[in-house]
């Protein structure tokens, strides 16, 4: 998770950008329709085309299941990609930046993840590995239609463009709700944690496009870059208001999240992730010194069931990974 280091625009509220791209090849079947031989060769096919800078291939059936699942929450991977594990599998670069899933929903899903506001970024280095692929395997694409895609909500450019953005000031005026409506409107989805299906944790909202049919790359991308500035604006408003106008009760309720976490025994991931969003808002607020936001941010992600089991190197029960949890918080929170 090396990106969590990198600076970007807005990073006090947008925590990360992510472009994916969605591509089949032609004359195959979706990965769903395909035989574990087709999958196989359709994987293998990829993987040879896909030589470029330092990456590895990996397949999803060689990978321990921990494993799996920390890749998944640290947005590595799709959980997705784990449903058909026969003929699944990913490229990745050593910063975990860039990944390449293959027979996923569709045969290829190009993910490149940066930190902060800076989708125009990802999008840019999406897009040239894209180009690399294009020209060397044969893309499934229609004149009208553009390229085609297992879920008819991909068809057309095959992009997904994301922001993963901290709103607990938004939440703690109970103004979220409405924003997500204006932002239906829009044509945008307001999504949790891990995308469809997922709940927003510790105050973190994905925000994507919902429509990829008869738009430009770049307009979706600009489009939710510019909404985005708006949004964190509006949280850090409401941020200062919460201080000015709440003050000691308004602090009290960090400075107990910060001296939790400082001291627990035993936690569980859902109030672990609560608390650090309020010690994040500390920060952000100058209330909290000697911790960085860029520390909140990976603490969200090593303190979920699989990285804790990971890092331990062992399967744990629940109770011994909310012990560990807490030990965890008490060494890397200064």
């Amino acid at each position: 998770m090396k990106w969590i280091a990198n600076e970007g625009d807005e990073r006090d509220v947008v925590v990360s950008s992510r472009v994916r791209l969605a591509r089949n090849l032609k004359e195959w079947y979706f990965p769903s329709r395909m035989t574990p031989l087709q999958g196989s060769e359709v994987y293998e096919k990829i993987v040879n085309s896909a030589n470029y800078g330092e990456t590895n291939a990996f397949k999803m059936k060689d990978i321990p299941k921990i494993e799996q699942h920390m890749l998944v929450e640290k947005h590595v991977i799709s959980p997705t990609l784990l449903m058909n594990q026969e003929i699944s599998g990913f490229i990745m670069n050593k910063d975990e930046t860039e990944t390449i899933m293959i027979n996923e929903e569709d045969h290829i899903r190009i993910q490149v993840l940066t930190a902060g506001l800076s989708l125009q970024q990802s999008y840019l280095k999406a897009n040239q590995i894209d180009d690399f692929l294009e020209s060397h395997l044969n893309y499934a694409f229609d004149e009208k239609l553009g390229f085609l895609t297992a879920c008819p909500t991909n068809l057309g450019t095959g992009l997904r463009a994301s922001v993963m953005l901290h709103l607990p000031a938004l939440e703690m005026t109970k103004e979220i709700n409405q924003l997500i409506t204006m932002l239906n409107q829009f044509g945008l989805a307001v999504r949790g944690v891990y995308g469809e299906g997922t709940k927003a944790l510790g105050s973190l909202y994905q925000l994507s496009n919902q429509s990829t049919l008869g738009d430009k790359e770049e307009g979706i991308v600009q489009k939710i870059e510019q909404l985005c500035r708006q949004i964190a604006a509006k949280e850090k408003d409401s941020r200062k208001k919460l201080l000015e106008n709440n003050g000691v009760y308004f602090e009290d309720k960090i400075y107990r999240a910060y001296g939790l976490l400082k001291h627990t025994r035993t936690i569980s991931a859902e109030e672990a992730v609560k608390l650090i969003s309020l010690v994040k808002l500390g920060i952000n607020l100058g209330l909290i010194e000697n911790n960085t936001i860029e520390l909140m941010d990976q603490l969200f992600v090593q303190i979920q069931p699989a990285n804790i089991q990971y890092l331990s190197r062992q399967e744990m029960t629940s109770d011994e990974r909310d012990v560990k949890r807490a030990q965890i918080l008490r060494e890397r929170i200064k």
